[in-house]
């Protein structure tokens, strides 16, 4: 992330793990209640009660994606899998759940507040698979080859250098590796003006990749199998909440970018190494 970006993101994420202890509900745009939440037409209705009830009531309040990549990843027992920026470890612990005893669940996270909620569920969840690190997303604190499938939840959005990002979710993963995120995606074109405007939404929609643009990222980094399923489309009324109170002109705003922003699970894998036929081909 840039240093403008990364000082923002780790302020609002910072209270909003502080507002989640004090069980006062998530916001990633500084509302003090989720119901008051500008992002809450991105936050809501994302885990059903199985998943709900799978993890701490902490886990819940501090969660703040766009959509639900659990529910969507290819998860096998055995797998080690990585939510990168995992705020409170929602989707860490229920992968953690998904992959047993034998698979390992980390979660990266920069911000200090966050970490502090994730071990708190860890603890609280009693499962014994799980690792939190501290670090950014643009340099991952694992060895190369290292994890089956990578997860995050509205996150590399937020970086001010997502080719690093996924550059280092290739590096991290396995010959075979899965990369199944959750991120919002831009849908067709949006005006300039437009998009600075929505420099209001850090948090949400703020960064967001065309959807033409990540594939493309994708397959510089090496990746193949790439693919966009959209999970949800944010409407006028999602427009009109997301800019309340920003002192612009809404209306005006919101039909501009009504149905162009959506939550999309994004898939992509990395290629299996090639076979050697011989003893010089790999050189």
């Amino acid at each position: 992330m840039t240093t403008d970006v990364k000082t923002i993101v780790k302020e609002k994420y910072g209270q909003a793990a502080l507002r989640a202890k004090a069980g006062l509900g998530n916001s990633c745009c500084g509302g003090s209640a989720r119901l008051e939440a500008c992002c809450d037409p991105i936050t809501s209705n994302l885990y059903d009660a199985g998943q709900e009830g799978a993890v701490p009531d902490l886990a819940m309040r501090a969660s703040l994606g766009c959509g639900n990549p659990t529910a969507l990843a290819d998860l096998h027992e055995g797998d080690t899998v990585l939510d990168l920026g995992s705020g409170g470890g929602i989707d860490v612990l229920l992968s953690a759940r998904r992959v047993g005893p034998t698979g390992k669940a980390y979660g990266l996270d920069m911000t200090d507040e966050m970490l502090a909620v994730a071990e708190e569920n860890m603890r609280k969840s009693g499962l014994t698979n799980v690792e939190f690190l501290k670090g950014e997303i643009e340099s991952i604190p694992l060895p190369d080859n290292s994890v089956d499938v990578i997860i995050s939840n509205c996150v590399i959005n937020l970086s001010g250098d997502k080719d690093r990002v996924l550059n280092e979710a290739f590096r991290v993963l396995k010959p075979g590796g899965r990369f199944a995120v959750s991120d919002v995606v831009v849908r067709g074109q949006v005006p300039a003006v437009i998009r600075k405007s929505l420099e209001l939404w850090v948090g949400c929609v703020a960064g967001a990749l065309g959807d033409y643009e990540y594939v493309a990222k994708l397959a510089r980094a090496g990746f193949g199998d790439i693919d966009i399923e959209e999970t949800r489309v944010y409407g006028l009324d999602d427009a009109r909440t997301f800019l309340a109170g920003e002192g612009v002109d809404v209306d005006a705003l919101a039909k501009q970018v009504n149905g162009k922003f959506v939550s999309g699970f994004i898939r992509a894998t990395k290629p299996a190494a090639a076979a050697c036929c011989g003893p010089n081909c790999c050189n």
